[in-house]
C-alpha cells in the first residue's frame, strides 16, 4: 500500500518556493509570511488528516513539492506528541507546544536538519532563508494550535489516547 501524498496541486513557475520547498497559502490566526487560503481546507488541515496513516511508512515518495511540506508537518506533529503525556492538561499542552513551536528549529537545508536530502534550499541567499524561516514558525504555530483542538476535542483534561498512540511511531525513521 502506497503512502499518501498531498493533494494541493503547486505549479513552480507561479507559487512562491525557497529552493524546493513551496510557500503554501495558510489559513492562520498568526503572524507571517504566508497568504491567506482560498479555501477552508490548506495544508495543514491535510497534514492533520494524514499524519496517523502516513506515520506507518518508511518510505515516502515525493510527487510534488507540497509533499516536502507535508513531510514537515508530519515531522513536526510527530514532535508536538512527544511533548505532551497523558495527564496533559490543555492549559500546559498550550504553553509546551507554543513554546515548541517559537524554539529556535533547523531549517531545510541548513546542518543538522534530518532530511537534508530532501531539501535544496539556497543557504547563501539570507532574504531567502529568512523568508523561509519565517514562514516555517508561521506554520508550526498554526500547526500546534489545530493539532492541540484535535487532540483536546473531547476532553480539556486528558488528551486523546487514540493520537498519543503515535507518539512512538516515527515517520520515515525520522524526527525533527
Amino acid at each position: 500500500m502506497p503512502a499518501y501524498h498531498s493533494t494541493f496541486p503547486i505549479d513552480p513557475h507561479n507559487d512562491r518556493m525557497v529552493g524546493n520547498f513551496v510557500l503554501m497559502p495558510l489559513n492562520s490566526k498568526f503572524r507571517g509570511p504566508a497568504y491567506p487560503a482560498n479555501s477552508d481546507y490548506d495544508i495543514i488541515d491535510e497534514c492533520l488528516d494524514l499524519f496517523r496513516a502516513n506515520s506507518f511508512f518508511k518510505n515516502f515518495e515525493i510527487k510534488s513539492p507540497s509533499d516536502r511540506v507535508l513531510i514537515y508537518g508530519i515531522l513536526f506533529i510527530n514532535d508536538c506528541l512527544a511533548h505532551l503525556k497523558p495527564s496533559t492538561s490543555h492549559n500546559e499542552a498550550v504553553k509546551a507546544l507554543t513554546n515548541l513551536a517559537l524554539d529556535n528549529f533547523k531549517i531545510p537545508g541548513t546542518p543538522g536538519f534530518p532530511l537534508n536530502a530532501v531539501y535544496s534550499v539556497p543557504i547563501q541567499d539570507h532574504n531567502q532563508m529568512d523568508l523561509l524561516k519565517n514562514y516555517i514558525q508561521q506554520f508550526r504555530q498554526e500547526l500546534a494550535m489545530r493539532l492541540l483542538d484535535r487532540i483536546y476535542a473531547d476532553s480539556k483534561e486528558h488528551p486523546s489516547k487514540f493520537w498519543l498512540a503515535f507518539t512512538r511511531r516515527r515517520f520515515m525513521n525520522k524526527s525533527l
